[in-house]
């Protein structure tokens, strides 16, 4: 493609008079480019892609575009200086993989909590209705039914899009996307043609990085301020944000709630450990997921399903046979009827969820949950999650989750910090994730609960630079068919 073509919709500052080179990929990382490259250099968090200009060109890059005019004379190839490079990026790459996303019916899950869980069902229950589907989640991408890593909750623009264009090439009809706060504020999905967004809640996550969470509101809200008048904007006005989400969308706003009014309602008619009852609407389903939060996920996928023209009956019928999400309330039952829960929960909000969700279903069982907080992350919930941990278990185990460079009894005394006298009592402190689970496991009676938080579906512990294969579901069945015998 050439040089020129790519620039379409790009605001341009300036430019070099030849725009006529034969663009054969486009990379951001001077180290991955080749022959034939256009190399953009984006300031990112770490470095400055700016730096690298002058490697890219001696890696093959045939022209740059670029944001700092500081660097105007030190590119020795045509160039392009934008207003701003991210964009240029997200926009150059839609162009080079031909538009993909508008190609599919492209639908973003954006939130604190339960993206996952409401971008994945809703891929299940498409496909079981019998459409050719895409994923893009935290946990794995999917084109059809093949699988391919997934090392970002959204994907960086070169690589989103060309996932989108695999899908297009597939026969996908849908895709289902997970829309993190960091890839709207980094402008991954700037040129995607969303035919709908669906807003969870927001709660306090992410401020190492927003640094408010005001910050982190406006953020959010940015992704419905972008939505076509021809998409549908669908909110949880049980989260009391949810109105202010689409405060300025030119798209077509529907409601979802659990206890008012909205254009799709949920009530919870009952619920054991094996799954609760939900009035739909006015349909009645047993569904094999529990929780508040789960209603308000299944509802979201409904109201979708509803939105996208799926049969109702047709719909409700798949929901009630899905299954729960990898690390989303996975249980495992060991020996004196002791049973783990896994859970992703690594946010206040979502521990609170979990913890009362268990805490309603298991019937008065003793609870004890183990948690940590990660490493070089938002300090500001530690204090929050122990006050949390303390007010829903009996026993509360704290451990290490992911410290990266922190001391991880720094982190934990961050945690011990927001606990009264009466939870430190219960609390116990155990730097190694493995013995903190053994000890939780071994500590809980005939019939207990033990919640292992915060990990879910990661099959991995991040200690200083080195990623470590530890699986919380792994060690669990380990310790369990350790105690048989």
């Amino acid at each position: 493609m050439k040089l020129e073509k790519l620039l379409v919709n790009l605001e341009i500052a300036e430019h070099t008079p030849d725009l006529d080179a034969e663009i054969k990929d486009i990379c951001f990382d001077s180290r991955k480019c080749t022959p034939g490259s256009l190399f953009v250099a984006v300031d990112g968090n770490l470095s400055d892609g700016h730096k690298y200009i002058a490697k890219a060109v001696e890696n093959g890059a045939v022209a740059v575009v670029y944001q700092n005019p500081d660097y105007d004379s030190k590119i020795a190839v045509p160039a392009v200086r934008v207003i701003d490079s991210r964009s240029a990026l997200a926009l150059m790459a839609s162009t080079f993989f031909g538009n993909p996303s508008s190609k599919l019916t492209l639908v973003g899950v954006t939130g604190t909590n339960g993206k996952t869980t409401t971008a994945t069902l809703l891929y299940e229950l498409f496909t079981q209705l019998g459409y050719h589907c895409g994923l893009l989640s935290t946990i794995v991408n999917y084109i059809g039914r093949k699988s391919y890593p997934a090392d970002h909750t959204t994907p960086d623009p070169l690589e989103l899009n060309g996932l989108l264009a695999e899908m297009v090439a597939s026969g996908c009809q849908y895709c289902f996307m997970e829309v993190s706060s960091h890839s709207i504020d980094q402008e991954r999905i700037k040129g995607l043609t969303f035919a709908g967004g669906i807003f969870s809640n927001i709660t306090h996550d992410h401020l190492d990085y927003h640094k408010t969470f005001d910050n982190y509101l406006r953020c959010k809200k940015k992704f419905f301020d972008n939505l076509p008048a021809e998409a549908f904007a669908l909110v949880n006005i049980d989260d009391r944000n949810g109105s202010v989400m689409v405060q300025n969308t030119a798209a077509r706003v529907y409601t979802y709630s659990c206890g008012s009014m909205a254009d799709f309602r949920c009530r919870i008619m009952d619920q054991t450990m094996e799954g609760m009852l939900l009035k739909m609407d006015d349909t009645q389903l047993w569904t094999m997921f529990i929780g508040a939060h789960n209603a308000h996920n299944l509802l979201a996928v409904y109201g979708t399903a509803m939105l996208l023209g799926a049969d109702k009956e047709e719909v409700l019928t798949i929901m009630s046979k899905l299954r729960a999400v990898n690390g989303r309330l996975e249980y495992l039952r060991g020996g004196n009827n002791v049973t783990a829960v896994v859970d992703y929960a690594h946010t206040p909000d979502a521990l609170e969820n979990v913890l009362k969700t268990l805490r309603e279903t298991a019937k008065g069982e003793y609870l004890i949950c183990v948690f940590g907080c990660g490493g070089d992350r938002d300090k500001t919930k530690r204090p929050e999650m122990g006050a949390i941990a303390g007010k829903y278990a009996d026993r509360v185990v704290v451990t290490s989750d992911n410290p990266r460079h922190e001391d991880p009894l720094a982190i934990m005394a961050d945690i011990k910090a927001g606990m009264d006298t009466k939870t430190r009592a219960k609390s116990v402190f155990i730097a190694d994730r493995k013995e903190a689970i053994r000890s939780a496991i071994m500590f809980a009676p005939e019939g207990g609960v033990v919640l292992v938080a915060g990990k879910g579906h990661e099959d991995y512990l991040i200690i200083g630079d080195e990623k470590l294969h530890f699986d919380d579901k792994e060690v669990i069945a380990e310790i369990f068919d350790e105690l048989k015998s």
